[in-house]
């Protein structure tokens, strides 16, 4: 599921799942997070997180086989999803998503949580929790504040709808695009820049940005509200019908209950 090489103090991890669209299962996250580990360890300034190359998807999203039944959180803080996250945007040395294809669901929030974006010009970003009735939590919602601004969070997660890489580069989401025949050798080049730089420094300014992003007052009753408003939607009727009609691959009938 996990492709990793390191050269040059320069990690790539790619997505190896295709038969599944590369969608993030809890064994794919475990394998990451010890990659991640023996990294740190190998002294590694930079990683590259990619899918195979030329692939059409670069990664679905969460692994819907993996949600669990109506009455359950499906994005608890142990969820695979909130651990990936977590791992990335705690991992000391900068992390580069390097994107062709289109990227769906969970897997934009995987990217956003990454410090840099490289993506083919082709390239397309749709987050589709409302296309299953799949509530955010917390966390995920403030990486997708924190990557870009509120009207296009809204515009992501309210229409589902695919946007292109060159509309998000335009609105500071994303850091480059480029022609997908460039797209190794600019990121590559990125990455042994970083590489090049002091890592101490660079490992002590991404915690001191992880911290200041995350920096958001909010009391304890807003934030038992926002609990409170998910367990709406997966304690719901519509939730199990999200969930069955994507397993029958058929568009879901939800009524609002």
């Amino acid at each position: 599921m996990l492709q990793i090489h390191v050269a040059d103090h320069i990690a790539t991890l790619t997505l190896d799942r295709e038969q599944r669209r590369n969608a993030l299962c809890e064994e794919m996250v475990q394998s990451f997070a010890a990659a991640l580990d023996a990294f740190r360890t190998a002294g590694v300034r930079c990683v590259v997180l990619r899918a195979r190359p030329g692939c059409k998807v670069w990664s679905s999203g969460h692994d819907i086989e993996e949600l669990p039944a109506a009455g359950l959180d499906p994005l608890a803080w142990r969820d695979p999803l909130r651990k990936l996250v977590r791992e990335i945007e705690t991992f000391p040395a900068p992390v580069i998503a390097m994107i062709e294809g289109s990227v769906w669901g969970g897997a934009c929030e995987t990217v956003f949580a990454c410090d840099l974006i490289v993506a083919a010009r082709d390239a397309t970003f749709a987050a589709t929790p409302a296309k299953l009735n799949v509530p955010y939590n917390v966390g995920g919602l403030l990486t997708f504040l924190n990557a870009s601004n509120l009207r296009l969070a809204k515009e992501m997660l309210f229409t589902a709808a695919p946007v292109t890489a060159e509309r998000l580069c335009s609105l500071g989401v994303l850091n480059q695009v480029v022609d997908a025949n460039e797209l190794e050798e600019v990121t590559y080049a990125m990455a042994r820049r970083i590489a090049g730089n002091a890592p101490l420094s660079i490992s002590v300014m991404k915690e001191q940005l992880r911290i200041l992003a995350g920096a958001h007052t909010m009391s304890p009753e807003d934030f038992e509200r926002i609990q409170g408003l998910r367990r709406v939607v997966y304690n719901s009727q519509d939730y199990a019908e999200g969930i069955r009609a994507f397993k029958e691959k058929r568009k879901p009938e939800f009524k609002g209950e």
